[in-house]
């Protein structure tokens, strides 16, 4: 019996163990929130890149990867079925527009000094997720949960009294990905990973050969212009975007929404450390408070949906014996 060459950590997951298809969901989220942590760190190795340019290499080299991808793994027939889905294809398009959002505002904090406030939006992710909950999904909260709602809010409060700046780059941050989120969930299945992230790099070509025009022809291109190492640092771009993304949309096919909660905060830790103690980032008592605040909102949420999920297992569990 030989072995299905689609089978493959970013195919989509058709009559498999259960069990095993949860773990391995669990493995491919860890995967892409510890590479997302480090990903300041790639951004600022390709200084003296502008964020404009760097975003639209990162969709081009990505769309490239994915075909080398799509290629290898025999994946064009899943692409194809796809593109002929009118309501897939639009999803995706929806997508694509949010996770340039993502990338683009990502990219202008981290090389400009405000990766601290990337974390903040990360961390703030989740009561985003809950608050979409509420907006889109007309879904009904739990105390708790608002609780947790009340306290983000006055997190940004405070940067905003405390600190004397709107966190645009945080809010940003949070809702994109909160709604890039929301969509893949909506997707669900019928996409698989690659297909996905190809249509959504393919739906952004346009905007990215916009950007190369205009910076090429204001203050010129650095692709080429800064020694080997830098043009090949730059040229895997599109793996270091593509991977991460890969592995979330892998994930979050297998995995419920709240070990999926519980995983993407190993991103904003990571990237926090990095703002606040490698690189020296400043942390006011204002920011110091509205961070304490956003983590107290999450302890809360978090310990809420573990219980949530635990008690609806044991409601499950009594369902299936009686």
């Amino acid at each position: 019996m030989t072995r299905d060459r689609t089978e493959t950590p970013f195919a989509a997951s058709e009559k498999r163990d259960p069990a095993r298809e949860r773990a391995l969901g669990g493995i491919y989220a860890f995967g892409a929130y510890f590479l997302w942590g480090f990903l300041p760190l790639y951004f600022l190795l390709l200084r003296p890149i502008g964020p404009f340019e760097l975003v639209a290499w990162r969709i081009v080299l990505s769309l490239a990867f994915c075909i080398i991808l799509l290629t290898v793994l025999r994946g064009w027939g899943r692409l194809i079925t796809i593109i002929r889905q009118p309501r897939l294809l639009m999803w995706t398009a929806l997508a694509g527009g949010l996770i340039y959002i993502n990338w683009q505002v990502f990219i202008l904090a981290a090389l400009t000094g405000h990766i601290i406030e990337t974390s903040l939006g990360y961390f703030m992710n989740p009561i985003v997720t809950v608050l979409l909950g509420v907006l889109l999904l007309r879904e009904r909260l739990r105390v708790t949960q608002w609780v947790a709602l009340g306290l983000a809010a006055a997190a940004v409060g405070v940067i905003i009294v405390g600190y004397g700046v709107f966190p645009w780059i945080a809010l940003s941050l949070a809702f994109s990905f909160g709604l890039y989120g929301f969509v893949k969930k909506r997707i669900g299945p019928s996409v698989d990973a690659v297909s996905g992230l190809t249509l959504e790099s393919a739906w952004l070509v346009p905007v990215a050969c916009v950007l190369l025009v205009v910076v090429g022809s204001t203050t010129g291109l650095e692709m080429g212009q800064n020694g080997a190492l830098h043009a090949l640092l730059l040229s895997l771009a599109g793996v270091v975007t593509a991977i991460p993304l890969l592995l979330f949309a892998s994930g979050a096919r297998r995995v419920s929404l709240t070990t999926m909660g519980m995983l993407q905060f190993v991103a904003p830790i990571l990237q926090f450390i990095i703002g606040a103690w490698l690189l020296g980032e400043e942390m006011s008592p204002a920011r110091w408070v509205g961070f304490g605040l956003v983590w107290v909102a999450l302890t809360i949420l978090t310990v809420d949906s573990v219980r949530h999920a635990r008690s609806a297992r044991g409601v499950s569990d009594v369902g299936e014996l009686t």
